[in-house]
């Protein structure tokens, strides 16, 4: 559910929860009952958990500011096969 917020002339700012993508371009103000038309604000992703923001924050981050590195990583040796069997199989 998102919530969006609808500003009546008389009574202020009004918020209603509906299903994403299904606002209404006006409301009724539930005191004067006058069409409320729609206030496009920014999405609350502040109002996410700790650790979804923090995602977000290290996403933003990497556009401008990517992890560098002074070596390729090293390369692991194969592990070995628990079968006999298919340690007689060629390998690449």
């Amino acid at each position: 559910m998102a919530v969006y917020q609808y500003r009546c002339a008389e009574h202020g700012l009004l918020e209603v929860a509906r299903p994403i993508a299904t606002a209404a371009k006006s409301e009724p103000c539930p005191d004067c009952a006058t069409p409320a038309p729609r206030v496009f604000t920014a999405p609350r992703l502040a109002l996410g958990s700790a650790r979804n923001r923090a995602l977000i924050d290290r996403t933003a981050r990497t556009a401008d500011q990517p992890g560098v590195v002074s070596a390729p990583p090293s390369r692991r040796a194969a592990p070995q096969a628990q079968n006999p069997a298919l340690a007689r199989l060629p390998r690449p």
